[in-house]
């Protein structure tokens, strides 16, 4: 899978603005996943990505490398057959990730990650209405180990510490999708949220910090 994404605005607390000391940050990902089916309801995934940044002003240099490995257990523990209103089915997942370099999360927006240890859960349950319509809904917690800084203090959420570890808020995310399935064509709207479980804002003028809060909405179809 690759992707390409790129913004030239951010929020600094309520504050939505451009930084022409770096311009368009712009993230490329090339990313190898495999699966593999233990049964025909319990499957174990990998996952590997390689990414690169870059700045389009300023002296920031852009960073490039593989990123966390991601290793994950998805059980299908329900699923129902087709009846006279449709099928639904649930899937549970667990999953932990860890980095696979020693790259400094220390320089956002322009780091290739977080360099965080994650565990997560995850709950998926499905439904398919017998005419094609289908509606899924998703939410996970994931837990989050402390970032090493290349540094001996910081200062955050208007304190100072002098230590080079960071703790790391945990991450609450959810997703709502509908759509329509007939043969081989597939139509889909989403709607997505995640929520940092504390954390403080980017300070003004400032440049982003490994626990800052990072939350969004996001619609696609």
């Amino acid at each position: 899978m690759y992707t390409h994404d790129s913004w030239t605005e951010y929020w600094e607390g309520t504050l939505k603005r451009t930084n022409g000391n770096i311009g368009t940050i712009t993230t490329q990902s090339h990313q190898i996943f495999a699966n593999y089916g233990i049964r025909n309801d319990l499957n174990v995934i990998a996952h590997i990505p390689h990414i690169s940044t870059n700045a389009s002003q300023g002296v920031l240099a852009g960073m490039s490398g593989f990123q966390d490995a991601t290793v994950a257990v998805k059980y299908r523990f329900l699923n129902t057959p087709f009846t006279e209103t449709g099928s639904f089915r649930a899937i549970a997942v667990v999953q932990g990730s860890a980095p696979m370099t020693d790259y400094t999360p220390d320089f956002l927006p322009l780091s290739i990650g977080l360099a965080s240890r994650r565990i997560g859960t995850r709950l998926t349950v499905h439904f398919r209405a017998n005419r094609g319509w289908f509606i899924n809904g998703t939410s996970a917690y994931t837990w989050r180990d402390g970032a090493t800084l290349d540094r001996p203090y910081f200062y955050t959420d208007g304190r100072l510490t002098f230590s080079d570890r960071v703790k790391m808020p945990g991450l609450v995310d959810y997703t709502l999708s509908s759509g329509y399935i007939r043969g081989e064509l597939v139509l889909s709207g989403s709607f997505s949220q995640q929520f940092t479980q504390g954390g403080g804002d980017i300070r003004r003028q400032d440049t982003p910090f490994v626990s800052n809060r990072m939350d969004f909405s996001r619609a696609g179809a």
